[in-house]
């Protein structure tokens, strides 16, 4: 396959303001030049200023577009020569061609799990970025703790009636960590037996909550993503929020232990307030094949229009990591160990929890 570079559609590069220098002035005040070429100095009448000459330094000698340290910069918003405001809307356009051509005629990588990097950086990521930037203006603390490389597993409560909380805690781990790390979810099976949703959820780098696959992912060196509430944390009533549902049996420890992997606890608050669920159609539900059908104060009771997620004001924190590559590798068939560590990342979130809601000033600010 041929090899092509990729330009992002948000390249930010090119800035306005880097046109062409205004020519130099060779000719002094006679209309006559030097001999030696140089521009001759410019008398001025007593009392009048002498406005500053196109192509001169303000101690009088020529522009050479260098300073002692190298080039010299016009301003705040000073560009490389030859770099235009048009010149970047040609890349974006040019780069944007080629996305498209390599869609047309398949020519892209998806790993053994049906991700495809390429897709999700341009399209997915960019799509969902206003979201979490200026809907939920989602405030990211302590991404120091998630590893510049290697495997880690991110444990977070999960909540809000839909799974956005997922995709936002996608978008805050690519766009926070310095090294841009991508988030590899662990998703229900209801995921991937939804049309359109499950080749999406497999483009954007979700895979099925399986012990195989998350460990798998794990020694590959990706960060995998798991929110053990399942179901219950996401659909449990409005009076029940923040309060971390049960755990499961304590399946992701066991991946962890046995990858060698840290964990590191995730606090999302804001999440739970965007569809406040008062009810529960559950006949409706059974009927449907979905494990509730909500009721809120907008839904079903607006149409489509009460669908819309309230603009409340988001908080994610990762907690410090958990280590378990100090265990022996028997450590992960230990159910009295797996207890004590689901325990430990379960009360370290639920704390984090009460911590954020403290500090919140209001749900939407």
């Amino acid at each position: 396959m041929a090899d092509a570079k990729v330009i992002p559609f948000d390249d930010d590069r090119s800035r306005s303001g880097g046109g062409a220098r205004p020519a130099r002035r060779r000719t002094g005040a006679g209309g006559s030049g030097r001999g030696d070429g140089s521009a001759a100095p410019v008398s001025a009448l007593p009392g009048a200023q002498v406005p500053e000459q196109p192509g001169l330094l303000s101690d009088g000698s020529p522009e050479t577009g260098e300073t002692d340290g190298g080039l010299r910069e016009s301003g705040p918003d000073a560009v490389d020569a030859g770099r235009s405001p048009a010149g970047g809307w040609e890349r974006r356009i040019a780069g944007g061609l080629a996305f498209l051509r390599r869609r047309v005629t398949g020519d892209y990588d998806v790993d053994e799990f049906g991700y495809d990097k390429e897709l999700t950086d341009q399209v997915l990521m960019s799509a969902l970025r206003p979201l979490a930037d200026k809907y939920f203006r989602v405030e990211v603390k302590g991404i120091e703790n998630i590893p510049s490389d290697g495997g880690a597993l991110i444990v977070a409560n999960h909540s809000g009636t839909l799974p956005l909380d997922g995709l936002m805690l996608q978008v805050a781990v690519h766009d926070n960590h310095p090294a841009e790390r991508h988030l590899r979810l662990l998703a229900a099976d209801l995921v991937f037996h939804l049309p359109v949703v499950n080749e999406l959820a497999r483009k954007a780098g979700h895979t099925l909550a399986c012990a195989e696959d998350a460990q798998r992912l794990l020694e590959m060196g990706e960060i995998v993503g798991v929110m053990p509430e399942g179901f219950k944390g996401i659909g449990k009533p409005f009076g029940e929020r923040y309060k971390l549902q049960r755990f499961g049996r304590g399946g992701f420890v066991s991946t962890a232990l046995r990858a060698g992997t840290p964990i590191v606890p995730c606090s999302i608050v804001g999440a739970e307030e965007i569809y406040p669920m008062i009810g529960n159609a559950k006949t409706l539900a059974r009927l449907l094949g979905f494990p509730y059908f909500p009721i809120t104060p907008t839904f079903p009771w607006l149409g489509p229009l009460g669908a819309l997620p309230l603009p409340t004001k988001w908080t994610i924190q990762f907690g410090e990591p958990i280590p378990t590559d100090g265990y022996p590798p028997e450590a992960a068939e230990d159910p009295m160990l797996m207890f004590n560590l689901t325990d430990q990342v379960r009360e370290q979130i639920q704390h984090t929890l009460y911590k954020l809601l403290v500090q919140r000033r209001s749900v939407f600010f």
